[in-house]
């Protein structure tokens, strides 16, 4: 057994994690509650983290998937509406981007809203979304293009100036 613990550095571990579960739950309670369930299993299974395998965020990341997954099983819902956002200082405009954002992640299929989700709300890597799904990094990367090439259609159909998705999803998060 490897002693090196990876939840020795818990602050960006819990960023990551909140990070990724507002993504794919929504901001607030239901994303804290997930993180929280994630962290718990992650204390309960620590001793099973190898780090020949992959690095502590990507290890991480992989529990909180499987507590998103258990949050919708709990609650019996599916990813058909648009989470709730929180307000921001701008409130018209950045609502107005978030729930646009929201409403064209919530038309592509669940494998390109967990490919962003992986990517923007937990900042990992395409290494490291390899890690978290089994791929090799150079199909992260294709699939990952594809899906913002997918949502940049859905939100250019919805305005009438170019959006870049990689712009917005990295914005909506700040």
């Amino acid at each position: 057994m490897l002693s090196r613990d990876p939840l020795a550095n818990p602050e960006p571990l819990i960023k990551r994690v909140y990070a990724y579960a507002a993504y794919r739950v929504g901001d607030g309670p239901d994303a804290e509650d997930v993180t929280s369930d994630a962290f718990e299993r992650a204390l309960r299974y620590r001793d099973s983290f190898d780090p020949r395998k992959g690095d502590p965020a990507a290890w991480l990341i992989g529990i909180a998937r499987r507590s998103v997954d258990d949050f919708y099983a709990r609650r019996q819902l599916t990813f058909s509406e648009p989470p709730e956002t929180a307000a921001s200082a701008d409130i018209e405009g950045e609502t107005a981007r978030r729930l646009e954002l929201a409403a064209a992640l919530a038309r592509v299929d669940e494998r390109d809203r967990e490919l962003v989700a992986l990517r923007y709300g937990a900042d990992l890597t395409a290494r490291q979304i390899g890690e978290v799904l089994e791929l090799s990094t150079n199909a992260v990367e294709v699939a990952l293009h594809r899906a913002l090439g997918r949502l940049r259609q859905l939100l250019s159909e919805g305005s009438t100036a170019a959006v870049h998705p990689a712009a917005e999803v990295k914005a909506a998060t700040l």
